[in-house]
């Protein structure tokens, strides 16, 4: 696995997350501590229920912590606002899913407009960006098919150019190969590591495979009950 010496885009310190249920507690993240660099390619494995993606979800600012802190390009999340932390998932983080969560109604192409929307693109650049975005990953050729009228593959090449639409510097992966045959998989890694390597995008990804992280890691974080019990680089 190759080295990255930059500075780090996210800092965790003793992260926690519990969640409370009645009477009852879970320890869904339990002290958690790591860097991730400009440019590293990083992924966390672990079986299901290890905390994996409730870990995304905080870095995304889709859920925060009970206790710790998350410093992203800087920015202490915990005294993020809820406009701040819309923001920082708006520009900051693109976020790449399993289930591939397209808009089933709308095509290829009016996904991909709306995250632009989000981002402020005026109107009229609106359909060429997305246009780029789609040819960058293949599928100039089904800008107008809906979701289900794609293949699982095709559909999650429509959630990168979505995750891209706003230039984010970190992108974050949630099992973006779990729905997804050996070859199709190999087509999506081969993708984000393309993404990684030429742009200096700064990838996290969770992902239960062991071996698909091995070939694309620059660092690897093994999640157990919540805790890191490994960290290889």
């Amino acid at each position: 696995m190759s080295q990255v010496n930059l500075e780090s885009d996210i800092k965790v310190r003793n992260l926690s997350r519990i969640y409370s249920k009645a009477s009852i507690t879970i320890p869904a993240i339990h002290d958690v501590t790591f860097d991730i660099k400009k440019g590293e390619f990083v992924s966390i494995v672990g079986k299901s229920g290890s905390g994996k993606s409730t870990l995304l979800n905080l870095i995304a600012g889709l859920d925060k912590p009970t206790s710790g802190t998350i410093i992203f390009e800087g920015n202490d999340m915990a005294k993020m606002s809820r406009y701040k932390l819309a923001l920082h998932r708006r520009f900051s983080v693109g976020m790449i899913f399993q289930s591939f969560n397209l808009i089933p109604s709308r095509s290829a192409i009016e996904n991909i407009i709306l995250a632009l929307a989000f981002g402020g693109i005026p109107r009229k650049e609106r359909k060429s960006i997305a246009v780029s975005l789609l040819k960058s990953v293949g599928l100039d050729h089904r800008l107008h098919h809906l979701p289900n009228e794609l293949s699982g593959g095709e559909a999650q090449r429509v959630a990168i150019a979505r995750a891209l639409a706003n230039n984010p510097e970190v992108i974050l992966a949630d099992e973006p190969t779990g729905n997804l045959d050996s070859i199709t998989s190999k087509e999506i890694m081969d993708m984000l590591i393309k993404l990684n390597k030429e742009h200096q995008i700064t990838i996290l990804m969770v992902t239960h495979d062991k071996e698909t992280a091995e070939t694309c890691s620059d660092k690897i974080i093994r999640l157990k009950d919540g805790s890191i019990i490994r960290t290889l680089n």
